[in-house]
């Protein structure tokens, strides 16, 4: 029997999957969160399969040492690489942030031109593409790698010309391309999803997978009967680990959670 009233695992390579956890708590408030940031080996989406594959089956070992009642992969590279191997191991349910986001964009899309923007692994591992075009056969998908925007995002440059200037120059395809939905597949892009609108014009649409995601694990916790049975009772209802600078992990956090993050644990994610 899983415990209902667990907390909810959810991990990613740095701070971007710190979008989703903002999303879970915004939509599931009564649900206690364990984040698990891997600080010290991010990025992921330079790696290989793998490698990303070694990375998140430890952390997934962690996690679940924390006693968790399900696990969501925010990192967009995990989902592509790992999330199939993470959920053959597992007696507790696991998701990642892409297939949410792939099913929204397949419905809003009209003109059915799809664009995908994220990491060097996602964009190159095709695994949006391969969700639309089973959800629909006719959509036409567009990436393209973005690598630029993590580091913009990290440094605080959300909304600096600089950046403004990058997303004008990586999105100039899309725009080409006459793409009317565009998917943000990297948790870090919904901070810069101003940005990306306005360099993208009104009439596209922009897909927050983070945002859908959260949606998703409330429905399947719903079904599962494993939503927690009341409101926050614990004194830390959010657990923050990372496996380097913690401080710096910590002072991102606060300025994009609508929690105030007072400890951020450093652990050593090679043992597990």
């Amino acid at each position: 029997m899983i415990d209902k009233n667990a907390p909810v695992g959810v991990f990613d390579s740095g701070v971007g999957g710190l979008t989703v956890a903002r999303e879970i708590m915004r939509n599931l408030p009564s649900e206690k969160i364990v984040y698990f940031g891997d600080t010290a080996r991010v990025p992921y989406g330079s790696k290989s399969k793998d490698t990303v594959i070694r990375y998140s089956s430890q952390i997934v070992h962690f996690l679940r040492e924390q006693n968790v009642k399900a696990i969501v992969i925010a990192c967009n590279t995990a989902s592509a690489f790992a999330l199939e191997a993470v959920q053959d191991k597992l007696d507790i349910p696991v998701i990642g942030v892409i297939e949410a986001g792939a099913r929204v964009a397949a419905e809003e899309t009209k003109n059915k031109r799809v664009g995908v923007i994220g990491t060097v692994g996602t964009v190159g591992s095709g695994i949006h593409e391969s969700y639309l075009k089973r959800l629909d056969p006719e959509i036409t998908v567009i990436g393209k790698a973005c690598p630029l925007f993590v580091p913009l995002v990290e440094e605080g440059w959300l909304h600096d010309p600089v950046t403004v200037e990058v997303a004008s120059r990586y999105l100039q395809e899309m725009k080409d391309e006459q793409v009317d939905t565009l998917i943000l597949g990297c948790t870090h892009y919904p901070l810069i999803r101003s940005t990306i609108q306005e360099v993208m014009g009104e009439k596209v649409r922009l897909v927050n997978p983070a945002y859908e995601t959260a949606l998703e694990l409330k429905s399947l916790l719903t079904k599962m009967d494993l939503l927690s049975s009341g409101e926050q009772q614990a004194e830390f209802p959010y657990r923050f680990y990372v496996s380097d600078l913690a401080d710096e992990f910590k002072e991102f956090a606060n300025s994009i959670l609508p929690y105030d993050v007072t400890m951020t644990r450093k652990i050593d994610i090679e043992k597990y």
